[in-house]
């Protein structure tokens, strides 16, 4: 709460203050002068005004996106979204850099992308059924403890306990050991990463040609089965997608494969497949094809058995506790219906008019003229940031709400410090949870901090929007009637739920417990035409028609193998011959408290730590703990070396999350995503593919610049305050 890059107080880029609002180079690079808040908020308000006149509340982009406060009223996306939808009014963003690419295909598959990510088997089926768990990415017990507004129960490493006491069968299909734990005693299978759609094909080849395939299930169940058995075949290309065939690609022995599609074929069979599969090009692939085997082994339905997505991703999936909304605000109606897929933020800055396609449409790119953002950082999350910071150039004016001067903050115009958590009243609980939590005010907030709902109702003030912000609420009132609705419609349920004071003195309520399994695929299984699936068909769609009809040859209309440019078979591989993995960190959430003492911890020679194999190292003349500069063609980094056998060789392994920490296209602190794409997966999804990449590494030689995001940027005070 108090630490060094805790913002203090309202600032404004010098050149924006001094030049007013236009597209600048300098943001990113400028220092900033500390104002009053009445002037900012002025300043503020007048330029959305401007704005708005001169352009049309289209040309504002109310960005908001990634993660915030676990607090459901103080939520700043939401609060942002609620004053922008007052205002008249925004461009919005859709789906998510987690799994955008599964949420736009998912639909076209199954018909619901919310059944196929939150519907599926929970873990104590699985423990209690499944007799071999076949884990694409593995179940990375890291990631299990995160979930949109918090976990009170941590109910997942329990489970993955019992599967190791029940000795269940394991198969490990990742280029990293980690993506598992110990403790389990799986087979590893060490595939090339970006592969998984091979070994799915090859696996799927097996079944066919030893009738090892569901033939019932795939007539009752699925439609556009013999168009993928031919692709499987190759009855049009003359290429059988057999074992032999995907060895070659994944570097896993034909004889395993074929081992493995015997073993799935007569085992209760589970098939996971994780988010990071699909955010690389044609991410749809691996998803598309992982359920086309499950229907092929027919298990789908079954207690234990058929396809998941997003185990190991989210510990919400596969958790058994509640499933209905807590209190929340209302964000109301966006008039603005121009959106963009979110991760073409940079397209859309960049290339105002230009069209595009998405999801069988063209699309247009807005002309976006003010960025407004509280609540994430797209210069966490982002692809080929030294793009991004291109794209930051363009607009008129970027608005950021922050406690921390992050990269996001860095690169805005107008910064207002906010709160954080601990600085204010809220109530929070996560998906799934088994609790809704009280979350008391322990701390005055930092300096000259204020909550995101008082600075807006501010500004709404100013703009003869506060009534429409605000209906005259203080935060604890707005917390009291929340509360109060929601626990109204709970009585009226019958469930018995205690008045508002009541809670906040204890602390807590537990939800009602509704821990009963899904019924969707089971439910679907034992009658497919009274629970047909929301496709055309009402079945599973192993080829679509309507995505065919798209034309889109980077996603056709069913389960194919496309060679991707970040891989080592392309000519880029010739000058990056290694693959990095960009995955989540172990020690904070993306890049949330980076600069925290367990983050901290985790970095080697004050930079984030990269893993490789000492059979890459050893002919680049790495040792352990060496700085390193990892790079390819669109920038560079520097990054601590740590040495390590439990990930194949040819791949090196660095954390997203490290504070972007610029010199020219160099960022000295170990952002991968200097190094990432910003290419979408598909024009069917527009999703990104910032997961793998192709790089070179060397040892950096001489000093390392010092790290500089530990410290605020160059301030001075507005000589009006």
């Amino acid at each position: 709460m108090t630490d060094p890059t805790r913002i203090a107080a309202p600032a404004v880029r010098r050149g924006w203050l001094e030049r007013g609002p236009g597209p600048d180079a300098a943001r990113g690079h400028e220092d900033f002068v500390e104002v009053s808040w009445d002037k900012a908020l002025d300043l503020l308000s007048t330029e959305l005004l401007r704005v708005r006149s001169e352009h049309g509340n289209e040309a504002i982009y109310g960005g908001s996106y990634g993660w915030a406060s676990a607090g459901r009223f103080h939520h700043a996306q939401s609060q942002l979204h609620r004053f922008l939808n007052a205002f008249g009014g925004f461009t919005s963003s859709r789906n998510t850099y987690s799994n955008g690419t599964s949420s736009v295909v998912l639909p076209y598959i199954v018909g619901s992308a919310v059944d196929a990510l939150r519907n599926g088997s929970s873990w104590p089926t699985i423990v209690a059924n499944t007799e071999l768990l076949v884990a694409f990415g593995g179940v990375p017990e890291k990631n299990v403890f995160v979930t949109p507004g918090g976990v009170t129960r941590h109910h997942t490493p329990g489970f993955l306990a019992q599967l190791a006491d029940r000795n269940v069968e394991v198969a490990l299909i990742s280029p990293l050991r980690e993506d598992l734990p110990d403790r389990l005693q799986a087979r590893w299978y060490p595939i090339r990463p970006a592969t998984d759609t091979a070994l799915m094909l090859g696996l799927a080849h097996t079944l066919a040609t030893e009738d090892l395939h569901d033939r019932q299930f795939l007539d009752r169940y699925c439609t556009g089965y013999a168009e993928f058995e031919r692709y499987l075949l190759g009855a049009e290309d003359g290429i059988a997608k057999d074992a032999p065939w995907a060895s070659a690609l994944t570097e896993i022995p034909p004889e395993d494969i074929v081992a493995l599609a015997r073993r799935m074929a007569v085992h209760r069979t589970f098939i996971t497949v994780t988010w990071s599969l699909q955010r690389i090009e044609h991410g749809e692939q691996p998803v598309w094809a992982a359920i086309a085997l499950a229907a092929m082994l027919g298990q789908i339905g079954l207690p234990g058995g058929g396809f998941g997505h997003g185990y190991g991703s989210m510990g919400d999936t596969g958790d058994i506790g509640p499933d209905f909304r807590v209190p929340h605000l209302s964000q109301g109606t966006n008039p603005v219906r121009q959106f963009i897929p979110v991760a073409r933020i940079a397209d859309m800055l960049l290339n105002p008019g230009t069209r595009y396609h998405y999801d069988g449409t063209e699309r247009v790119y807005p002309d976006i003229r003010l960025v407004y953002w509280s609540g994430g950082n797209p210069f966490h999350h982002h692809q080929d940031l030294n793009r991004l910071r291109k794209a930051f150039s363009q607009p008129d004016t970027v608005i950021v709400h922050e406690p921390f001067w992050t990269a996001t903050a860095r690169h805005a115009d107008i910064v207002l410090p906010t709160t954080t958590a601990l600085e204010r009243e809220d109530f929070g609980s996560g998906r799934r949870d088994t609790h809704l939590i009280a979350m008391h005010r322990i701390a005055e907030p930092h300096a000259q901090a204020r909550d995101d709902y008082v600075i807006l109702g501010a500004v709404a003030a100013r703009l003869g929007i506060e009534d429409q912000f605000t209906e005259g609420r203080t935060p604890r009132e707005w917390l009291v009637d929340l509360y109060e609705s929601w626990r109204e419609r709970l009585v009226d349920q019958g469930v018995a739920v205690p008045s508002f004071p009541d809670f906040w003195e204890a602390g807590e309520y537990r939800l009602p417990n509704d821990s009963s399994e899904r019924t969707l695929w089971s439910d679907f299984r034992a009658n497919p035409v009274a629970h047909r699936l929301a496709t055309p068909s009402g079945r599973i769609e192993i080829t679509s028609q309507r995505v065919a009809a798209f034309g889109y040859d980077d996603c056709p209309g069913h389960p194919a193998w496309l060679e991707p440019v970040e891989w080592l078979g392309g000519e880029r591989a010739q000058r990056f011959p290694l693959q990095l993995i960009a995955n989540q960190p172990r020690t904070r959430l993306h890049g949330q408290l980076d600069g925290g003492a367990v983050s901290q911890g985790g970095k080697v020679a004050g930079r984030e730590a990269v893993r490789l194999h000492p059979l890459d190292a050893k002919p680049r003349g790495i040792d352990e703990g060496d700085v390193v500069r990892i790079f390819n063609d669109r920038g560079a980094c520097l990054a601590g070396a740590v040495l390590a056998t439990d990930l194949r060789p040819g791949v090196v392994q660095l954390p997203t999350g490290a504070w972007f920490d610029p010199v020219g296209s160099l960022c000295v602190h170990g952002n991968p995503n200097v190094l990432t794409a910003d290419v979408p997966s598909s024009r069917l999804s527009q999703g990104c593919t910032g997961q793998h990449v192709l790089v070179e590494i060397e040892p950096f030689v001489g000093e390392p610049p010092g790290i500089s995001v530990r410290r605020p940027p160059v301030l001075s005070r507005d000589r009006e305050r």
